[in-house]
């Protein structure tokens, strides 16, 4: 069983790393992104350091408007993580999952398939999608409106946790000398009608090897965090300093309260960005290299989606201009207010906030030796603000390794994480399960 008093760890595979510019290191893979080989080496790396858990994000949409956009999701992520759970025995596997677009039964079936093919190592991130280009290949105009969103996505949680449960294997009898396959009586339909999705169920796949796949979220509004409160299991927070993670854990805890659950427990992994050398000179070079190449005006473009209006004309060496407040912003919540913290914490120019924002968008970012780092993720852990981290590599294979040489090591020296992997299923890597 999991040891509790350890962090736990994943990794967000993302392209060739997070680093904007990390398709143009020489040594990266990006001749080999829509290979489902490279994700695999991937994940027999994350395998080969204990990690719980590979996670893919997912964005359903490809706007092509330049030379250098990247489709970072060009396999689905349910598909790649099938293929990864051939080549790996214990590594939990998460997939982002819109309830904006998709269907609930389709969607439980897939999950849960997978979930028996791995013997229980796997997770769902609940998203409710962010952009008006996905909602245009899905048959609609513009993205629903914030609210319309997580209700849709409340609705969509509760549904797919009747078709979890919806059944217990033990109602598969197989029985030949009774001709009887299965017990009727223990298997009941879903029945479930209601403001946005009607089944009649019950789903024709039986419960999960560990109850159910791990529930995860990942939404920092309001409604996202009262929908984790309500549903989830564990969440990814994005929190760029120690303050903003305490924020986050007393909002979420609040939202706990107010359920019909109040006294249980949700894990909390933010985001974490590490850039580690054998000295701190060392992991500084690393960045640097890579901040070297960052393609400005592709920077732009993520800052101003993240601030919901243009930034091509700013000057990049002035500082950052007066933004809307949290109340006036309408766009995603959660890394908009990251940026606003990060321009109170060092008054950047736009140049310096760019660099900031290069690698995760505004996630923890850690340089130094292995010490260093392991410092502060130790601090982040003992005072509760984190129950682990998920992994945001700014280059990968390179980044991810460094993290397993070195990270790991560190971390298993001071008892803080797990030298072999003690339970089978992805809840049990968590300690969710008492």
């Amino acid at each position: 069983m999991t040891n509790r008093n350890q962090l736990n760890i994943g990794v967000l595979l993302y392209g060739c790393g997070h680093h904007q510019a990390a398709w143009l290191m020489p040594d990266s893979a990006i001749e080999e992104i829509g290979e489902s080989r490279y994700y695999q080496r991937l994940a027999q790396i994350a395998e080969g350091g204990c990690l719980d858990a590979v996670f893919f994000a997912d964005n359903q949409s490809f706007p092509a408007t330049n030379a250098t956009d990247l489709p970072a999701f060009w396999l689905d992520p349910l598909i790649n993580l099938t293929a990864i759970s051939q080549v790996t025995n214990h590594i939990g596997l998460v997939s982002t999952i819109s309830s904006t677009f998709s269907n609930p039964y389709t969607t439980a079936r897939q999950l849960l398939s997978l979930d028996h093919v791995t013997k229980g190592r796997v997770g769902w991130n609940l998203v409710t999608s962010m952009t008006d280009w996905e909602a245009l290949n899905h048959g609609m105009e513009t993205l629903p409106p914030r609210e319309e969103r997580y209700n849709k996505a409340e609705e969509f949680a509760s549904l797919m946790e009747k078709l979890f449960l919806s059944w217990d294997q033990a109602a598969f009898l197989s029985n030949r000398s009774n001709n009887q396959l299965i017990d009727p009586e223990r298997i009941q339909a879903t029945d479930h009608a209601g403001a946005y999705f009607s089944v009649k169920g019950p789903l024709s796949t039986p419960r999960s090897p560990q109850g159910k796949p791990v529930a995860m979220q990942a939404g920092a509004s309001e409604q996202g965090i009262a929908l984790a409160a309500k549903h989830a299991d564990a969440v990814y927070s994005v929190s760029w300093n120690f303050k903003q993670a305490h924020a986050f854990r007393e909002k979420l805890h609040k939202q706990i309260t107010q359920t019909e659950s109040p006294n249980r427990k949700i894990k909390i992994y933010p985001g974490l960005v590490t850039y580690v050398g054998k000295t701190r000179e060392e992991a500084l070079a690393k960045k640097a290299e890579l901040d070297e190449k960052l393609p400005v005006v592709n920077a732009l473009k993520q800052l101003s989606f993240f601030l919901q209006q243009d930034c091509s004309t700013w000057d990049l060496e002035a500082k950052i201009p007066i933004l809307p407040s949290i109340e006036d912003f309408s766009g995603p919540i959660g890394r908009y207010q990251t940026i606003l913290e990060i321009i109170e914490d060092t008054d950047p120019t736009l140049k310096e906030l760019l660099g900031y924002l290069a690698a995760g968008g505004g996630h923890l970012t850690l340089i130094g030796t292995p010490e260093e780092i392991v410092d502060q993720m130790e601090t982040w852990f003992n005072e509760g603000v984190a129950d682990g981290f998920n992994l945001m590599p700014p280059s990968l294979p390179s980044s991810l390794e460094d993290f397993v040489d070195m990270i790991i090591p560190e971390l298993q020296k001071r008892g803080l994480f797990k030298v072999s992997y003690q339970s089978t299923t992805f809840r049990e890597h968590l300690g969710l399960i008492d």
